[in-house]
């Protein structure tokens, strides 16, 4: 009899929540901000992708005879086997006379990489955590501890703590920057908990005995796939800055690995007369920022409870 009421519970669970789900993601297709946001971020990616054939040389090639070209200069260059070749120089170059227009396409590889990288991660590690301490009430207050410290420390002098231990590269700078998110991955999961097992449904099926890791899995982590969702983007888009601002500080990505940070900072001397070593890469880099916040506020409007519109 037990297992025919359990059955029946996750039928009716499951279905209803299917049903919302679905009505929910046609919405948040059909949102403004999600399809311009999207759609500039897709741009972004299939430039990074697409570097290897949009640039016109090798980002890390340096020539002393082009050094600091203003945009739209045309550059005659000597290549390995002593022939000469003319280009122009679309963005310009930077002070050891690498294109910069090439640097900034593979540049957007590097921040890409960094903020969908972080987003999986620490949503990946927030979830087990999170619905730990919102289920086991014992360990509630252990973790939450933890949490509130790793909170108190400001992100960015953590993360600049973290990189300063270990050797600058691109795993060392991921790490640095997912340390200081988690927290707001678990304190988020550990509210959606404490708020889902009080509903009818679930605790009909911990009164029909479904294991916990059952209840945690297939009733309690459905209703955080939404809010994570919105939650990632942000956490995407904050880890882009992030690492831009550690590899401007010269502690970041590695000099000789082309990223926005590091092309910014190596042009920052000479700002005032070749601005174009910070201009172009500053502009890719906000327009990723801005495009991943839109569309994670078209997703927030449209799948939070809270601020979604009838559909």
């Amino acid at each position: 009899m037990s297992a025919i009421i359990e059955e029946v519970v996750d039928s009716a669970s499951i279905a209803a929540a299917s049903t919302k789900r679905k009505s929910l993601w046609l919405a948040a297709i059909k949102n403004p901000n999600v399809i311009i946001g999207g759609s500039i971020l897709l741009i972004m990616l299939m430039i990074g992708v697409l570097a290897p054939f949009l640039g016109t040389v090798d980002p890390t090639r340096i020539d002393p005879a082009g050094r600091n070209k203003k945009p739209g200069t045309e550059i005659t260059m000597r290549l390995d086997d002593g022939t000469t070749v003319k280009r122009v120089a679309i963005m310009g170059t930077d002070s050891l006379g690498r294109d910069i227009y090439s640097r900034v396409l593979y540049g957007a590889r590097v921040s890409l990489a960094v903020g969908v990288s972080v987003a999986i991660i620490a949503v990946a590690i927030g979830v087990v955590i999170g619905l730990i301490s919102g289920y086991i009430r014992w360990l509630d207050g252990i973790i939450m501890r933890i949490m509130d410290g790793l909170m108190a420390i400001p992100g960015i002098l953590l993360a600049i703590a973290l990189v300063s231990i270990w050797r600058a590269g691109l795993i060392t700078v991921v790490f640095a920057i997912v340390v200081p998110d988690v927290p707001r991955v678990v304190r988020l999961v550990r509210s959606i908990v404490l708020t889902v097992r009080e509903e009818p449904y679930v605790e009909g099926a911990i009164s029909v005995g479904t294991p916990s890791w059952i209840l945690m899995f297939r009733h309690i982590l459905p209703n955080c796939v939404a809010p994570l969702i919105v939650q990632g983007t942000f956490l995407a888009a904050a880890a882009i800055l992030v690492e831009a601002a550690l590899s401007f500080l010269g502690i970041g990505i590695p000099p000789e690995i082309p990223s926005w940070g590091n092309i910014m900072a190596e042009g920052r001397t000479l700002f005032r007369v070749f601005p174009h070593n910070i201009f172009f890469p500053g502009i890719f880099l906000a327009l990723t920022v801005l495009a991943i916040n839109i569309m994670g506020d078209g997703l927030r409007d449209t799948l939070d409870p809270k601020m979604s519109k009838k559909v």
